[in-house]
């Protein structure tokens, strides 16, 4: 596995070797003491899995305090850009963002610590999602950016108009009025 550190400190992309042949291919996807020696000890504790059509944006959320989560996300099927905000007071980069294009083709992952706010846009027809997290969801502890909070700006390349947004993540709040990380 290649673990290739982002701009954002904490934030990592990992390119998986894949072994392809007349059969299909073959990858590790996970290796806990490959993953703890360039990243370092995340106890993951649960796997989720979303599928989701064309248009569909997921996100900004985040969960905070002690509930907080670190994730690494995949896309199993199609292709989706994710994204990370920096929700960390303290961190010179606080507020500013990582995209990145997940396929099933460069079967890329995406490593997000705790005291970033996560979403994703799905590129392709239909896209089904994968990701590890290291806490247990905690709905009184949710919170979500607004998607397209102009400090933030993060460009997802689609017309709003084509969006198709949950009523949670309509209501996002923007980056001055949601809860950060020390």
């Amino acid at each position: 596995m290649k673990f290739i550190e982002q701009s954002i400190k904490g934030v990592w992309i990992i390119e998986p070797k894949v072994f392809n042949d007349e059969r299909g291919y073959f990858m590790e996807s996970f290796k806990k003491d490959v993953f703890e020696e360039h990243i370092g000890n995340v106890n993951f504790i649960q796997d989720n899995e979303s599928k989701s059509t064309r248009g569909v944006l997921r996100g900004l959320h985040y969960q905070t305090g002690e509930f907080s989560q670190a994730k690494l996300v995949r896309a199993l099927k199609g292709s989706v850009l994710d994204v990370a905000v920096d929700l960390r007071k303290s961190s010179p980069t606080f507020g500013q963002h990582i995209a990145v294009e997940l396929s099933e083709e460069n079967k890329r992952q995406f490593f997000i610590p705790r005291g970033f706010a996560h979403g994703f846009l799905v590129l392709s027809e239909e896209a089904i999602f994968s990701y590890k997290v290291d806490n247990v969801y905690a709905p009184a502890y949710e919170s979500s950016l607004m998607w397209n909070d102009p400090t933030v700006n993060i460009d997802w390349g689609i017309k709003e108009e084509e969006l198709l947004l949950s009523a949670k993540d309509k209501a996002g709040k923007p980056l001055s009025e949601v809860t950060i990380f020390d």
